[in-house]
């Protein structure tokens, strides 16, 4: 299992069964010691069970962004319960390290396969990560965006920034 992955599986289980953040070593790894945006995916039995995550970095390090979005992703995402004890064996999870948000001037430079996509329009914004199952198509790549977004799926005047990802499960 990759450390990352590692990581998220375990500040769930700790967070869970305890109610308490798993503490922050002192010497915390070089590839987790960088700067970054971070998405936790959790699925149960191959369907989501929670995803939350930031597209650019609100912590000090990949470390601790992965800590409070995989508490968050488990706990918080307002389309499912929160984990409880007994789900914690049936649970799998995943690690997206996000490239910085970059301007899109023309549609042609997507492709939901390899990039996800943020949109915005003044307060709101909407993410979707890239190589989501059933995402086949720009134009739905930023229609799911800009419905998360709470935007009008067919306001072409939004902003559009696209992101790689790199995954680890």
């Amino acid at each position: 299992m990759h450390p990352f992955v590692e990581l998220a599986k375990k500040t769930v289980e700790e967070y869970v069964k305890t109610g308490k953040i798993p503490t922050i070593p002192d010497k915390i790894p070089p590839e987790m010691n960088k700067k970054a945006g971070v998405f936790v995916s959790i699925k149960k039995k191959g369907q989501l069970r929670g995803c939350i995550g930031t597209f650019v970095p609100t912590t000090e390090n990949i470390y601790t962004e992965i800590v409070r979005n995989a508490i968050a992703s488990a706990t918080e995402d307002p389309r499912f319960p929160p984990v409880h004890p007994q789900e914690l064996q049936e649970l799998e999870y995943s690690v997206d390290i996000l490239s910085p948000p970059e301007p899109v001037k023309s549609l042609d430079e997507l492709d939901p396969k390899k990039y996800g996509v943020i949109v915005v329009k003044g307060w709101q914004r909407g993410l979707l990560l890239p190589d989501i199952e059933g995402v086949n198509t720009v134009d739905e790549q930023l229609r799911i965006a800009k419905l998360k977004a709470g935007i009008d799926p067919y306001d072409s005047d939004v902003e559009i920034y696209r992101f790689k990802v790199e995954r680890y499960k």
